[in-house]
């Protein structure tokens, strides 16, 4: 199956006014299926994942802070989120960083139009589950002790000035940074999971640690619930990576083989390190890998073979769990529920090997030195600098709009007594359950 730089923009980006024999029926079908699974990571899968790891008496404003994340980031992303990052600028220079302003609220954009072979709203509301799991992922280094009003305003400055920017300059099309460089990041590895473990870690330093963290013990509300997120999100990565193929393809085959290759061995991974080191196999480290895996696999999922998607997968895990165990210990800040340890440090590991791993087949590439010259070092500097450019977006941006938030509503931290009662009853007036 042939995959053109040609085809391959025209899936990605909205082409107006297309006439209706070029829709494909199986691809629209693929892409709304694939939509829902990725809606499904964050509302349920992720919330679950991250409640089941809080303190029982956080554990339903923890879900709160995913969900809200979700329905206030889908909202950003329509009203100029999109617009932001897969419009056009005629300013020059602008085009390398943002899309532009000209589809606010969508304007411009008929129900009509396509992208590729599948409808333009389609392609809209799919990047738009993109953009709310990403905030959401960065909520889990914060869970504790944050405003829930704080939290809110974070969702909505951070998708505009950080992730928008983000994803056009990975995903952008010709004139964004990072996509004529020939950067390769199959479903997010870059645009997602180092971006949101990233801004996780700088909220949690910037509003300090847990009160009593790390001498008091702070005991998960529920494994089982963390192992069922886990699960699901397992179920609707099919329709984040799968789904980044546009369309019902082969590639969507490679993606789906490598997705699965990859968690199922990165799950065993963590399982037997922790045998190992603390003689225990336990649920929450199965669950974990299986994460970490996913996390890893993002960026190679249509890139790399079935032995590439085990080393990107088993790595990810060592990584992940070095992240979890070692390094959180090591530099001594408090990520609540190790956003970073696991979705920036495993996520940079599979960007990175993407350069390493990914097959030198001009059927699946993208525009780079890999695909136009066979330049495999010149590929990884790629991956390098793409890293280093998302890195850096994120940090400076998140700690702009630490700042402006906590400003807007009287800092960005919960008083003691709040903390001390939990945030659960103290700000949602509920419990996530009543024993």
């Amino acid at each position: 199956m042939k995959l053109k730089l040609l085809a391959l923009m025209a899936a990605l980006l909205p082409v107006a006014a297309m006439a209706e024999d070029k829709l494909d029926t199986g691809d629209t079908a693929w892409m709304m299926i694939s939509t829902a699974l990725v809606l499904l990571m964050t509302p349920a899968g992720l919330a679950l994942f991250y409640a089941g790891m809080s303190r029982t008496k956080n554990a339903l404003n923890t879900y709160a802070m995913v969900m809200g994340a979700f329905v206030l980031a889908f909202v950003v992303w329509v009203v100029a989120g999109y617009s932001m990052a897969f419009g056009t600028s005629e300013a020059a220079g602008i085009q390398k960083f943002i899309g532009g302003f000209g589809n606010v609220f969508l304007n411009g954009i008929d129900w009509k139009d396509l992208s590729g072979t599948y409808p333009t709203f389609v392609f809209i509301a799919f990047q738009g589950t993109f953009a709310a799991i990403t905030v959401a992922i960065a909520s889990g280094s914060v869970i504790g002790r944050m405003k829930f009003s704080t939290w809110l305003v974070i969702v909505a400055l951070w998708g505009l000035v950080v992730y928008a920017p983000i994803t056009h300059m990975v995903w952008g099309g010709d004139g964004a940074l990072l996509f004529d460089a020939g950067a390769l990041d199959f479903a997010g590895g870059t645009v997602v999971h180092m971006n949101g473990g990233l801004a996780g870690l700088v909220l949690a330093i910037l509003v300090g640690k847990r009160t009593g963290y790390p001498k008091i013990a702070m005991k998960p509300f529920s494994i089982i619930f963390t192992a069922a997120g886990a699960a699901l999100l397992w179920f609707g990565w099919y329709g984040f990576n799968a789904g980044s193929a546009f369309g019902a393809n082969a590639i969507a085959g490679v993606a789906l083989l490598t997705t699965t290759i990859a968690t199922a061995a990165a799950g065993l991974t963590w399982l037997i390190i922790e045998w190992i080191v603390y003689k225990k196999p336990t649920l929450l480290g199965i669950a974990s890998g299986i994460v970490a895996g996913l996390v890893a696999i993002t960026p190679a999922a249509g890139f790399v073979s079935v032995g590439g998607a085990f080393i990107v997968g088993i790595g990810g895990s060592l990584i992940g769990f070095f992240g979890v165990v070692k390094l959180k210990k090591m530099f001594g800040y408090d990520d609540s529920l190790d956003a970073f340890g696991i979705h920036f440090l495993a996520g940079l590991w599979g960007a990175l090997m993407t350069g390493v791993l990914a097959l030198n087949d001009k059927d699946l590439l993208w525009d780079g030195p890999l695909k136009e010259s066979g330049d495999r070092m010149g590929q990884f500097m790629v991956q390098v600098e793409s890293v280093a450019i998302v890195g850096i977006w994120t940090l400076i941006g998140t700690v702009v709009v630490y700042y402006v938030a906590s400003a807007l509503t009287g800092g960005a931290r919960v008083d003691a007594e709040t903390e001390e009662m939990g945030l659960d009853e103290a700000i949602h007036g509920e419990r996530g359950m009543n024993l």
